[in-house]
């Protein structure tokens, strides 16, 4: 028999598997309407290019300057009155500004004000960025969710696991994110930390055998010169058993100018070497992030971004399901989505663990396993990461387990205890 009885009809393979790629076809058909509404930074270059030169103005700034990541540092816009030269803010929302920067510090590269919607107060360029008096109001939450100062062993470590650590290196950022887990260490002044602590920290490195990884982060360790950056790498590398090296920057997105070629070249040296990124919105990826991503790809670093599932920016299932493909574009592995942690002043960005589930949901079997990262709840207390996962097993059985797939199917499958064997 050449097919298979249905209504009477003898069907051929074929057709049955036309059949089946036409309902595969109606799973997608949503998220294909959806992304014609979602904005991506790689269509949007000519806006951008339109915003920089009103920026530019603004500042009386040259092209040579603009590209330059020092200049782009020393001219944070953190004042009102030029912010609302770049952007339409009302009123009161200039007196809300003023308000929340009396109690939390605030500063946006004019890179990445150029990315911002001039008139949507929900560009979630501008969420990310501008305060709002809701963290003026937010009585919840507390200011180190994850006691961050008791699991300090030495230096400006903070270790939670047994064989990897952090190394805090700067309070240091290109654009202070709304929602940032460590904004009590931000401070009024840029400041790396001191020479003695940073050489506590690999002292103690040094002197625990079993620490195989490294993550150097801040802050954002790349808002560092390249020579005290090296000066960390270089005595990390010295040691026999540190294996791995990471840096988290946001930098490749907040300020790309500062991925420049003697970075590169100076990065190189330090092999193994990994940088996680932070990119939470398809707007970030533009084509000035694109070269900078691809340029560190190019010398062989391995990339991976860490999202934060934020209300208003990314809770949306399409939103976050056409990030991970724009960042695979440029070379970026989805590596985890954060659920937003309980900090002072960001509890308006919190959502529920439903709103992530949704997405872990429809991202898995709608897309490439690439473009899947782990959706991660930080256990309070520095106890550390814990996957949020769907749940695909139902039940178990003696000699068989009951499964659910991606579409809902329910099905039984063999598991057999697992049988020794001898080669003779």
């Amino acid at each position: 028999m050449i097919g298979v009885e249905k209504n009477g009809l003898n069907k051929s393979k074929q057709q049955l598997s036309l059949e089946r790629a036409t309902e595969l076809k109606t799973r997608i058909a949503d998220f294909l309407e959806a992304k014609k509404h979602i904005k991506k930074g790689l269509d949007l270059t000519e806006q951008n290019k339109k915003n920089r030169k009103k920026i530019m103005d603004a500042l009386n700034c040259t092209k040579e300057q603009w590209n330059d990541y020092h200049w782009q540092l020393a001219n944070r816009i953190a004042d009102v009155s030029l912010l609302s030269k770049i952007v339409d803010l009302s009123e009161k929302h200039k007196r809300d500004i003023e308000k929340v920067g009396e109690r939390y510090r605030w500063a946006i590269s004019p890179y990445y004000a150029s990315l911002m919607d001039e008139k949507d107060p929900y560009c979630p360029i501008r969420l990310q960025a501008i305060p709002t008096i809701f963290e003026d109001v937010d009585k919840e939450g507390k200011l180190d969710p994850m006691n961050e100062q008791l699991t300090n062993p030495a230096g400006t470590v903070t270790r939670r696991y047994p064989d990897r650590l952090i190394i805090n290196v700067t309070n240091e950022c290109a654009m202070f994110c709304r929602h940032c887990q460590r904004r009590r260490n931000i401070g009024e002044e840029d400041l790396p930390q001191p020479a003695s602590v940073i050489e506590d920290s690999i002292n103690y490195i040094a002197e625990n055998e079993e620490i195989r990884d490294v993550l150097i982060t801040g802050g954002d360790p790349l808002t560092m010169t390249d020579k005290f950056l090296e000066n960390i790498l270089s005595k990390l590398r010295k040691i026999d058993h540190v294996e791995i090296i990471r840096i988290g920057s946001r930098t490749p997105v907040t300020m790309p100018q500062r991925i420049t070629d003697e970075l590169v070249t100076m990065l190189k040296k330090y092999h193994p070497l990994f940088i996680n990124t932070h990119v939470n919105h398809p707007k970030e990826i533009t084509i000035e992030a694109k070269q900078a991503l691809e340029k560190l790809a190019n010398a062989g670093i391995p990339l991976g971004n860490q999202a934060v599932l934020l209300n208003g920016i990314n809770n949306d299932k399409h939103v976050m399901k056409l990030l991970n493909q724009e960042l695979l574009k440029v070379r970026v592995r989805p590596y985890y989505i954060f659920h937003a942690k309980h900090v002072k002043g960001t509890t308006h960005f919190n959502t529920s663990v439903d709103d992530g589930l949704e997405i872990m949901e429809y991202l898995r079997g709608y897309t490439s396993g690439l473009a899947i990262p782990t959706y991660i709840i930080n256990a309070p207390g520095g106890y550390g990461k814990t996957p949020i996962l769907p749940e695909y097993l139902i039940s178990r059985g003696k000699e068989y387990i009951t499964i659910r797939t991606w579409e809902g199917r329910v099905i039984n499958y063999t598991n057999h205890p697992t049988k020794k064997f001898k080669i003779e």
